[in-house]
């Protein structure tokens, strides 16, 4: 078979019959779309198309599935595990074009939107409805994503994870077929959950086109506070003892002494000390969030917490979570040419002292950098295991002690991923998690929606 007659080029020819110059094989673009903020090689997909409708999605899907191409959906590029590298070339997909709130029901507190909406973009609509959506990964990135890769973040601990606040989903099929799951309804009890099935696919079982997310009420008193501690246990324990009594915080995040070094030089937070610290928000009443704050003082101060401070203005609060969400970019930042390879361990909350500590005690042993980070009140942490790009041992040694990290975990009870996804990254503990058992299930649902393993190849399973 010569070049120009590769299934590829059937699939571009058919498809800019229809999409014209939304399908480009211009090479900036393709390099763009080449991988997510990973480590992975990147690999340039043979074509990047452009769709802004279900139908479009349907038709390119339908044209991959009959020449037996590759599609892997694209949506900001923000996933840490190789989610969007088109290991096998192919097409890539990009969704990001599909960001319409379709509609908002206050009455209902849902809305539909397309799988390019961001969360910010969404919120913003929101404000002025008394509504938000409180998944909040920390990235710009889509909600289309955020439901291929199951994602959590800084508000999983009051509002859960993106699992519980997706109602319904529209998805073309492998084949190019579309079909509807879930319901407006908050409750069902009527055959397979197909909904739960597709999130956290991440894109290998069909394509996200369309979301029905339940929404909350904005908070009438929102505060945050931030107390340091003088060495981790106590940091560590305090949060144990918050959750361990039922406190409501929204939000509760701890950063190691070498990311609030990193925080401190990147956010401009001088006010701070490079000491194991803790992030921490409160929603509720007026009254409710004092009690919470007060109630979280008593605990931190008990455990040797320093100078716990409470703000309820809007400008402190920002500037406390942009340094939170920016803790990735401020890690990298502490050096030359340095990427990060990041752990997502979750473990029960009375495992998390034992995890954490034993994760630092891994990284000492290791000789590398490793800011430490996480949304501790679900017992998920992160380490942006830092690699020296120019260093031809440095991401060797890097995922060795992610394996040692991701090893401690499984064995006090924990997850490999506690909210990024498996993608590249992760899929050689999926059988030391689950089984060989339980990994043939998912295979075979895999190759039951999938045969011909055009959607998103490569991923969550090593082969």
């Amino acid at each position: 078979m010569t070049a120009q007659t590769r299934p590829v080029d059937h699939v571009i020819a058919a498809a800019r019959e229809f999409l014209g110059e939304r399908v480009t094989l211009n090479t900036a673009i393709r390099e763009q779309h080449a991988r997510g903020e990973d480590t992975t090689i990147p690999v340039l997909p043979d074509a990047v198309i452009f769709a802004e409708t279900t139908e479009e999605v349907s038709q390119v899907v339908a044209l991959c599935h009959r020449h037996g191409v590759p599609v892997i959906a694209f949506g900001a590029g923000t996933s840490l595990e190789g989610h969007v590298t088109p290991v096998r070339a192919g097409i890539s997909l990009d969704l990001s074009r599909m960001n319409a709130i379709i509609d908002v029901s206050q009455d209902d507190m849902d809305c539909l939107i397309e799988p390019g909406v961001t969360r910010h973009q969404l919120n913003d609509h929101l404000r002025d409805q008394g509504l938000f959506f409180p998944v909040d990964p920390g990235s710009h990135c889509t909600i289309g994503g955020m439901c291929a890769t199951r994602a959590s973040g800084t508000n999983a601990v009051r509002y859960g994870t993106i699992r519980e606040n997706v109602m319904g989903l529209e998805v073309v099929l492998a084949d190019g077929r579309v079909i509807n799951t879930g319901s407006r309804t908050r409750k069902a009890a009527n055959g397979y959950d197909l909904t739960r099935l597709m999130i956290g696919s991440e894109g290998t079982l069909g394509i996200i086109t369309k979301i029905r997310l339940r929404l909350h009420g904005i908070p009438e008193a929102t505060s945050a506070a931030v107390v340091q501690f003088p060495e981790m246990r106590g940091c560590v324990e305090s949060v144990i003892q918050v959750m361990q009594l039922g406190i409501p915080v929204a939000r509760i995040e701890l950063l190691d002494e070498v990311q609030m070094a990193a925080c401190i030089a990147y956010s401009k937070l001088e006010a701070l000390d490079p000491l194991p610290t803790l992030f921490l928000e409160f929603h509720g009443t007026e009254a409710g969030v004092r009690e919470q704050a007060e109630a979280v003082k008593e605990i931190v101060t008990e455990m040797g917490g320093l100078g716990f401070a409470w703000a309820a203005d809007q400008e402190t609060r920002n500037k406390l979570w942009t340094a939170r969400h920016n803790a990735y970019y401020a890690a990298i930042a502490t050096g030359p040419n340095l990427r990060g390879v990041t752990t997502d361990v979750c473990v029960p909350i009375s495992r998390l002292a034992d995890a954490i500590l034993g994760a630092k005690e891994d990284i000492l042993a290791s000789g590398l950098s490793a800011p430490l980070v996480g949304h501790v009140g679900d017992g998920n942490f992160h380490t942006v295991i830092l690699v020296d790009q120019g260093d031809p041992t440095a991401l060797d040694r890097a995922w060795a002690l992610d394996r040692q990290i991701v090893a401690r975990g499984l064995s006090l009870g924990g997850t490999c991923s506690g909210e990024h996804g498996v993608g590249m990254g992760k899929a050689e503990f999926l059988e030391q998690e689950h089984g060989m058992e339980a990994l043939a299930v998912m295979r075979g649902i895999k190759n039951a929606l999938d045969p011909k393993g055009i959607l998103n190849p490569g991923k969550i399973f090593r082969n």
